[in-house]
């Protein structure tokens, strides 16, 4: 059973979300032959407050994310 966590930034919507979690179980389906029932993914988001990346704290960064 493939276990597959997401860790970003909050702020996307649930449709985005959504997406991605399709995306990615399809490409463990196809990429390893996992059948689909036993795929399991979730995100999990964080604030922007939490987290620092290249040295600059994310709220000081202008751009929210992509």
């Amino acid at each position: 059973m493939p276990l597959i966590q997401i860790n970003m930034l909050e702020g996307r919507t649930p449709e985005q979300k959504k997406a991605l979690l399709s995306a990615v179980t399809e490409a463990v389906h196809t990429s390893i032959g996992a059948s689909l029932p036993s795929i399991r993914v979730w995100v999990t988001e964080f604030p922007a407050h939490d987290y620092m990346a290249e040295g600059v704290w994310q709220p000081e960064k202008a751009s929210p994310p992509s």
